[in-house]
């Protein structure tokens, strides 16, 4: 067993503070990863304060990981020891669905759904000769951590030209907004609109940009119109009725990153005929649609999850290729608590990514 150190909370009402566990050694087809940085993702607080309602304690949030390689099991081939790698939202999936074996992990039919990077799906814990719980990858305490043990086939390569810090929330927060754009084929001349302007979304505005769409972020603040200049796209007030309405039918492509109930009927208005509005930061029930702007336009509200293996490399490799990747601010995992606090209050522009580094200098 390998002895491991992170931050977990151990309930939804209390903060994240040091925790001690251990990880199974990598077996013949795993890597063993020193985790470098971890980027911090607005769905890490929804899960350590149990806001979607599945959170299994203690959890160890964290699936934006970049790290080094450090052992590999003797079967790996597709890693080796000192490569800078990444991992994302999933460990693993059942290999075996239709979705599987089409590429599209994140769509995982069986009956636990793929593996998170953490919180689950659950098995029960393990226990050692002494009664203690063994955390494995079964248990998926995240990437919070100084290590994780991870199958070849769910590690991504960090091309050069990212530094690693930079690569780290484009493994979810880069792939989660990529990956749509990809299916409903976002191209050169297209209008893009980009709903919410925070850590998915101003990556998001940069991604489309560099596939040659016209981009327009909406977002409920005159600050960030200020940011959206500074990234050469248009910025619209998300309430600025006479603006929406100067809109109205120019989309090609809509993409939603809010990270909350909202209402996607003012945007839906937007769209062109046989356009789509695709929601990917909200997990929870949206407001109703009017069906009636869809039908007598042929347009659609759609979903999308993360984003399968494929995409992630190619997201990675994109970003790499365009010189593009998110704003970031490196913290010390000691101010994970108050960078929870900040990403709650909207004070952050526009992604916190934690120096694993600083772990080593806590005390037991």
């Amino acid at each position: 067993m390998i002895k491991a150190r992170g931050y977990a909370t151990r309930h939804s009402f209390s903060r994240l503070k040091l925790f001690e566990f251990e990880r199974e050694e990598a077996g013949t087809h795993d890597v063993e990863i020193k985790v470098l940085f971890c980027g911090v993702c607005h769905s890490d607080i929804h899960q350590a304060k149990n806001e979607w309602s599945n959170t299994v304690y203690p959890c160890m949030p964290g699936h934006e990981v970049v790290g080094t390689v450090t052992r590999v099991g003797a079967g790996v081939t597709r890693h080796a020891v000192g490569d800078t790698v990444g991992v994302g939202c999933m460990i693993d999936s059942c290999r075996e669905c239709a979705p599987c074996k089409a590429g599209d992990q994140n769509y995982c039919e069986s009956s636990n759904s793929w593996l998170a990077t953490y919180n689950g799906p659950m098995v029960p814990a393990k226990k050692a000769p002494d009664g203690k719980n063994i955390y494995g990858r079964d248990n998926t305490l995240g990437g919070y951590s100084d290590v994780l043990v991870v199958n070849e086939d769910f590690v991504l390569k960090i091309p050069r030209g990212l530094a690693p810090e930079v690569a780290a929330p484009i493994l979810c927060a880069g792939v989660t907004t990529y990956s749509p754009m990809k299916h409903w084929k976002v191209e050169a001349g297209d209008k893009v609109g980009i709903l919410g302007f925070g850590g998915l979304g101003h990556l998001a505005a940069k991604i489309a940009k560099a596939m040659g769409a016209e981009v327009t972020v909406f977002t409920t603040t005159r600050e960030k119109l200020d940011e959206a200049k500074r990234l050469g796209v248009t910025g619209v007030l998300e309430k600025d009725k006479e603006a929406l309405k100067a809109l109205k039918s120019s989309f090609d492509f809509i993409l939603s990153t809010i990270p909350e109930k909202h209402d996607v009927n003012p945007f839906v208005a937007l769209l062109k005929r046989d356009c789509t509005l695709a929601v990917v930061g909200a997990l929870e029930p949206l407001a109703p649609v009017n069906n009636q702007e869809m039908a007598f336009h042929r347009k659609s509200v759609a979903g999308s999850l993360i984003g399968n293996l494929a995409d992630t490399q190619e997201v990675l490799d994109f970003c790499a290729a365009h010189g593009i990747g998110p704003d970031i601010q490196v913290i010390q995992i000691q101010d994970i608590n108050d960078a929870y606090d900040k990403v709650e209050a909207g004070d952050v522009r526009f992604r916190y990514v934690i120096d694993m580094a600083s772990l080593a200098t806590e005390a037991a």
